[in-house]
């Protein structure tokens, strides 16, 4: 049962919390600036070059979006403060409720803007490209694989994100060999980049009919995807194209034609490829997607070596390289060694709730 002095108790940190941040925020700059771009793009003649206003309009869609999520957490707190005077006079069940109702959504849409603060990088507002490989092991490591890839499926689906399989290579009796993903959304690449490392998994092998203890590894790896915005200047001449055949699933056509595509960029040796789709002009469309963003992930990491420095020189995907353990057997607990973030529920960690990690990481290392 609710109880309005615990209610309080719970109220004060969040309106500290709330002046403290709004303190951060500057909404008046952002309508200014929304203001100028309806200038613009009303200007006569503004249209007669589309492409112009892509970049203009991209823009006023992250500005109205920010907006709208501010003034919303603005409602959120005058609405919390409102109930909560109104409890104090009248303490009946009803209001509590109501007062709980308003904390928790002033709470949720504190820590939302709270995270889109530390997301302060440049590529931070780009989709991701994420790629998944299983290290050692064999079936138990790509079964492993598919585990993680079904985590972030589920991770994008409650957070609203497109995702697509670009390319994806099955394993020989379970799990994949390969596999990689498009998460497309506004900053999935900022929330998702803390994900770039090796996964380690203990539990009992249901490969194993002894019915012993087995401990898994895979690599994630995290790439901003360039996308419209961000211009990386590939030349036809640097690219080599080969084409060949699919090895995965996906019927007859797919099987018998050459309809994959792998793409080598000639001047750094950078290799895309795709398989996908049974279209081989959709598989080079793709394929280009996946080569641009680990080009751009290559100029990324010139200007951030210091940060980037622990990743570049990664160990193998094996014992003590690992950035979180996930512990099956003989307790249960998913564990991240940078942050030491624990959460006992693994089972809800790997359908995808990954948000005590994600806001762990950005606040220990993205805050400054």
């Amino acid at each position: 049962m609710l109880q309005l002095a615990e209610l309080k108790t719970e109220a004060l940190p969040l309106l500290e919390q709330y002046d403290s941040l709004w303190g951060r925020l500057d909404l008046p700059s952002l309508k200014d600036r929304l203001k100028k771009i309806e200038e613009e793009l009303s200007k006569p003649g503004a249209w007669d070059n589309p492409d112009k206003m892509t970049p203009l309009l991209q823009e006023k869609s992250r500005l109205e979006s920010k907006v709208e999520r501010m003034e919303a957490l603005r409602q959120a707190k005058e609405d919390a403060e409102a109930w909560l005077e109104l409890a104090q006079e009248d303490d009946s069940s009803e209001a509590l409720q109501a007062l709980d109702d308003q904390l928790k959504n002033l709470g949720r849409l504190l820590r939302e803007l709270e995270m889109g603060l530390l997301l302060s990088e440049p590529e931070d507002k780009a989709s991701a490209i994420l790629e998944i490989h299983p290290g050692a092991g064999g079936t138990e490591a790509q079964d492993w694989a598919a585990m993680l890839l079904r985590m972030y499926r589920r991770w994008a689906e409650r957070n609203e994100y497109g995702f697509k399989e670009l390319d994806y290579l099955d394993g020989d009796e379970a799990g994949v060999k390969s596999v990689t993903v498009q998460v497309e959304g506004e900053h999935a690449y900022g929330f998702l980049k803390g994900e770039k490392g090796i996964h380690r998994l203990i539990r009992i092998s249901p490969f194993d009919t002894s019915g012993r203890r087995h401990t898994s590894f895979a690599s994630v790896d995290v790439l901003p995807d360039a996308g419209q915005e961000i211009e990386i200047d590939i030349r036809e001449e640097d690219v080599r194209v080969d084409t060949y055949r699919s090895s995965g699933p996906g019927g007859q056509h797919v099987n018998k034609t050459s309809s994959a595509v792998r793409l080598t960029h000639i001047p750094t040796g950078v290799v895309a490829q795709c398989q996908s789709e049974k279209s081989q002009l959709r598989n080079r469309d793709a394929a280009y997607k996946i080569l641009k963003a680990r080009l751009y992930d290559a100029e990324v990491k010139k200007r951030e070596e210091e940060r980037q420095a622990a990743y570049e020189n990664k160990e193998a995907i094996a014992w003590g390289s690992q950035i979180r353990t996930y512990t099956l057997q003989p307790y249960r607990l998913a564990k991240d060694h940078r942050t030491n973030t624990e959460v006992g529920d693994v089972d809800a960690v790997l359908d995808g709730q990954l948000d005590d990690f994600i806001r762990s990481y950005l606040l220990q290392f993205h805050a400054g």
